[in-house]
């Protein structure tokens, strides 16, 4: 059995993860393991993780992949494939570790497209379901130009300091996203062809002025998926939906989540 203690650290493939854990623990209840974005970790998930517990009942466990947050730095470049080897790679590693039974991914951004390819690579019978917050199956022009964007405003504003709050190496952070994004190789980077493998249902969340995507990043789900895909368009937000109208987004999430759950004998309804 494990058990965790509620913040401190996984070694996982030679790195230290930080991790937070919010009861109940894995063996009593299902578990929503969250996946932040690009620039994200632990941290910047904000208040959101013990919403969604108090909410659900479900225990929440939040991780900071390496190079980001507090966790380990990583190598730069990142190589282009670093959603693809986080998926298949290290993301089994750490479910187990975590001791996780059954329940839901959640995932924003890069966290969302790295639970695509998870689901879609492994048939494992101990998801219910996954969140996609804002997801990327494929680069669009919109994606390149607004990443683009942000590298002139880290090195020109004061968003790097911004940053360097949450993360221990704030440009091993920056750098190994924004690099690998803004590669011209990465324009071929394309994971839609998981989504025809995933057996699960999937909720798309969406920011109706999302600058780092558009609404075909949802279409290629409902084109490519056979499990169910509902979709929820939040109005009055961007690429951020749980914050910027976190309202909204953590009742959409609940709902569903609460849907794909609802036959767990753990669950203990809010």
């Amino acid at each position: 059995m494990t058990n965790l203690t509620p913040t401190g650290f996984l070694s996982i493939d030679g790195a230290s993860l930080e991790y937070k854990w919010l009861a109940p623990q894995a063996a009593d209840a299902p578990t929503i393991v969250m996946l932040h974005e690009g620039l994200g970790c632990v941290g910047l998930w904000g208040d959101f993780p013990e919403e969604l517990q108090q909410a659900t009942g479900a225990g929440i466990f939040a991780y900071s992949r390496a190079g980001y947050g507090q966790s380990s730095p990583v190598a730069l470049p990142r190589p282009l494939d670093y959603m693809q080897r986080e998926a298949l790679d290290v993301l089994p590693k750490l479910l187990d570790a975590i001791g996780f039974k059954r329940g839901l991914l959640l995932g924003h951004s890069d966290g969302a497209s790295i639970a695509t390819i998870y689901a879609g690579a492994h048939q494992d019978h101990r998801l219910n379901g996954l969140v996609l917050i804002a997801p990327h199956f494929i680069v669009e022009d919109i994606s390149i130009k607004s990443i683009a964007a942000i590298k002139t405003t880290f090195e020109t504003t004061d968003l790097r300091t911004k940053l360097a709050r949450w993360h221990k190496d704030v440009d091993n952070a920056f750098h190994g996203w924004n690099g690998a994004w803004l590669d011209p190789k990465f324009r071929d980077w394309d994971i839609s062809e998981y989504l025809a493998y995933i057996r699960v249902p999937v909720m798309i969340v969406q920011g109706a002025d999302d600058q780092y995507g558009t609404l075909r990043q949802v279409e290629i789900a409902q084109e490519e998926c056979y499990c169910p895909v509902d979709l929820k368009i939040i109005a009055g937000a961007a690429h951020s939906p749980h914050r910027e109208a976190a309202g909204p987004t953590l009742d959409a999430i609940v709902q569903f989540a609460k849907a794909a759950l609802r036959d767990d004998p753990g669950l203990q309804a809010a």
